[in-house]
């Protein structure tokens, strides 16, 4: 990142339910989202308008878990060049980190899991039991 200043990072553990404070998580746990993904993050960021760049292959200090689920960070710019906020609604880093928690759960890829997922299983376990009778 060319002006450190300028941007806020945010690791998925800052967000994470199942992280402690002491693991890292950066926000009440009454807010936070089971294990977001840095690719979420940054879809959510991007998706406002706020200039986001992911990194995949960085991890956080404090993660013990060396899946890819977890790696991840995003860059996202508050200023701009000048000092001036790039956008009024995230004066800090702290609003940023609270508009993705708010806004992940909605995604299309988290609501469509949970409910194609029981489908599938349904689907799943009729098949085998037809194949069972026949």
């Amino acid at each position: 990142m060319a002006d450190q200043d300028r941007f806020i990072c945010i690791y998925p553990a800052y967000l994470n339910n199942k992280t402690a404070i002491a693991e890292g998580r950066r926000i009440p746990i009454s807010k936070a989202v089971e294990n977001p993904t840095a690719t979420e993050i940054q879809d959510e960021c991007s998706a406002f308008g706020l200039n986001a760049v992911l990194e995949k292959n960085k991890m956080y200090s404090r993660e013990w878990n060396p899946d890819a689920q977890y790696r991840g960070r995003v860059w996202v710019q508050l200023k701009q060049e000048d000092g001036s906020l790039c956008l009024a609604q995230f004066p800090s880093h702290k609003s940023v980190m609270l508009y993705a928690v708010e806004m992940i759960p909605k995604l299309k890829t988290r609501t469509q899991k949970t409910g194609g997922s029981d489908q599938t299983l349904q689907q799943g376990e009729g098949g085998k039991k037809g194949k069972g009778k026949k």
